[in-house]
């Protein structure tokens, strides 16, 4: 399992570096909910993390300019690495909500929920750029794979 979901979280790197570089690149023409949508992903890729490993989280929407987006990005990234490498999968975590609530599930449930949260999110933002008429990049997994 932890193999499948080095393999996963590469792939939404991978992307997520690709897609923030052409949002850069037409920074001019993107949607207005477009930076607070991708910052958004990226915030609750940091919550979920901060929750497994008990650090401080970001806000869910805060805002970020997409420099810092690609920067947390790639931060995301190494500790979801460590996590999958240091954790047993099984394991339960324990956590509040944003609004309090208190929640337990497996680190598998949480990194599967991380991996879904961004690839939806990352569809949207892909309608929207092609909304705007920007062409966007190719993110299916299989391209990834191929």
């Amino acid at each position: 399992m932890k193999a499948f979901f080095k393999d996963i979280f590469e792939y939404q790197h991978h992307f997520n570096q690709q897609l923030v570089e052409l949002l850069i690149r037409e920074q001019e023409w993107i949607s207005a909910r477009t930076i607070p949508l991708f910052s958004h992903v990226i915030n609750a890729h940091q919550i979920w993390n901060a929750r497994i490993v008990t650090e401080k989280a970001l806000g869910v929407n805060q805002l970020h300019t997409l420099e810092t987006c690609q920067a947390y990005d790639q931060s995301n990234h190494l500790r979801t690495m460590e996590i999958i490498a240091d954790s047993d999968l099984s394991q339960t975590i324990q956590y509040r909500t944003s609004s309090g609530a208190e929640f337990e599930n497996t680190i598998q449930e949480i990194l599967f929920h991380v991996s879904n949260h961004t690839t939806h999110h990352r569809g949207q933002i892909i309608s929207d750029l092609r909304q705007h008429g920007i062409e966007p990049i190719v993110t299916d997994y299989i391209f990834y794979k191929r």
